[in-house]
């Protein structure tokens, strides 16, 4: 029970430092402020944040005119995600794809990504995010918004295990940042993490998408965060919360578009 108690503060934490959904401030009394450990719920918490635009994006699908008027509903849905969370991924996104874009070496492209002022980087990574997320889900919203529905809930939980991943694999690029400030993820709490957000994943995508399909998807997700976590070693040497935020980003990303061009 105790054990139980301990998880629901992490998941109450996880969601209040991933989305601005309100948090009871008992879970905040007497905390630190590092998520370390609560890491391990981030997973459960993304299922959390996008549940209502999931189920928003099923009713919008629902009640159109035709199975074809499924970009809307999509779009609709991404916006909520976006709200919900006050674009925090997406910033990241957009702070990393200026500073690694435009970096000469590690400490210009630190010095860009601290910056609040987006560039022509940052602008079409936004673009490309927003339109490959959108024509993914009204691709699949088009034979099944069921399966539509729970692709977002499915790329909510891995992409975010994935994050977690990626922050473990690396030292702070910086030790005044908002990552460095939140702490490193424990070893435990990281492979919790996976394993939550990979059974997520599969209980949500094997019914719309069979077993094999789901596996594949879910392994080119993970080669995405890989991938990024690898180029941001040699151009950075470490993590940022911008690499963190955009690994989530090309995370979701990379699983519904396997989803999407599977069908």
């Amino acid at each position: 029970m105790l054990h139980a108690n301990h998880f629901v503060a992490d998941l109450a934490r996880s969601v209040g430092f991933l989305s601005r959904l309100p948090v009871p401030d008992r879970f905040f009394a007497g905390y630190d402020g590092t998520v370390s450990r609560a890491v391990r719920a981030f997973p459960v918490a993304g299922l959390l944040i996008a549940f209502l635009p999931a189920l928003l994006l099923l009713s919008l699908c629902s009640i159109q005119s035709t199975a074809g008027d499924t970009l809307l509903p999509v779009l609709i849905a991404l916006a909520l995600i976006t709200l919900l969370t006050g674009a925090l991924h997406e910033d990241g996104l957009a702070d990393a794809a200026d500073g690694l874009g435009g970096g000469r070496d590690a400490d210009h492209a630190l010095l860009i990504m601290k910056d609040s002022r987006i560039g022509s980087y940052g602008v079409v990574a936004l673009i490309l995010s927003f339109g490959l997320r959108a024509a993914a889900l009204a691709g699949i919203a088009r034979l099944s918004p069921e399966a539509a529905a729970l692709a977002l809930l499915a790329s909510a939980a891995v992409s975010r295990a994935l994050l977690v991943a990626h922050w473990r694999a690396l030292p702070p690029a910086r030790n005044n940042g908002v990552a460095a400030g939140a702490g490193m993820p424990d070893d435990a709490a990281r492979n919790l993490a996976l394993v939550i957000g990979a059974a997520a994943g599969l209980v949500m995508l094997i019914p719309g998408f069979g077993l094999l399909h789901a596996l594949i998807a879910l392994g080119l997700s993970a080669a995405a965060a890989w991938g990024f976590t690898r180029y941001v070693s040699k151009k950075l040497g470490g993590h940022t919360g911008d690499t963190i935020g955009a690994t989530q980003q090309l995370c979701e990303i990379a699983l519904l578009s396997a989803l999407a061009l599977g069908l």
